[in-house]
């Protein structure tokens, strides 16, 4: 009993759960500033740049927050 190892990649639970809450907040602030950044960039007040990065965050932390979900 005394060489007892730890589980390898064990996350606990909460430190799962506010991660992929985390991931939730973040996603849908760069989805919002994507679509608010796209209605601006169509009409000519800024560029593109801005939409275009929050697309490529929220499209992250949609994949980063289905591995946090998935089956185990």
């Amino acid at each position: 009993m005394s060489n007892i190892q730890k589980r390898g990649s064990y996350t606990p639970r909460r430190a799962r759960e506010q991660r992929a809450y985390r991931l939730v907040m973040v996603g849908g602030t760069a989805g919002v500033v994507t679509v608010g950044g796209g209605l601006l960039a169509i009409v000519g007040v800024i560029g593109w740049g801005v939409p275009i990065i929050a697309l490529i965050v929220a499209a992250i932390c949609l994949v980063m927050f289905r591995t946090v979900t998935g089956q185990r």
